[in-house]
């Protein structure tokens, strides 16, 4: 029973569902990146390359040997896009956060509080 009750804490916590919807929406988000690279990026720019490789889709690209490095390509363009986005994504949480920091209003230390009282005290 204690390892039962552990577990249901355990996905109680906030931190477990959050990254249960974390992996959720990266899974999605790397669809919509796959797609595209499939079907915007390798299209609209790549085609004269692929065409001038007799090749119809970037994963078919492969050596005489049989060494796929289209597939490869395609993955490190899926990379490339899914950094960037990632980076803005932090950026502008960061710039974010700087901003709510910036609007709290520092807090006075302990010795200025006891100054100030001291300071009416005489008066």
């Amino acid at each position: 029973m204690g390892m039962i009750s552990e577990f249901k804490d355990f996905i109680a916590k906030g931190n477990a569902m959050d990254l249960a919807v974390g992996v959720i929406i990266g899974a999605s988000f790397g669809a919509i990146v796959n797609s595209l690279v499939a079907d915007v990026i390798t299209p609209a720019l790549l085609n004269p390359a692929l065409k001038a490789a007799q090749v119809e889709n970037l994963a078919d690209l492969k050596t005489g040997g049989g060494i796929l490095y289209g597939k490869f390509m395609a993955a490190v363009i899926s990379f490339l896009i899914i950094a960037f986005v990632i980076f803005v994504m932090v950026k502008v949480i960061n710039s974010l956060k700087t901003k709510k920091d910036a609007a709290v209003p520092a807090t006075p230390t302990q010795e200025e509080l006891l100054t100030q009282i001291r300071d009416l005290l005489k008066k």
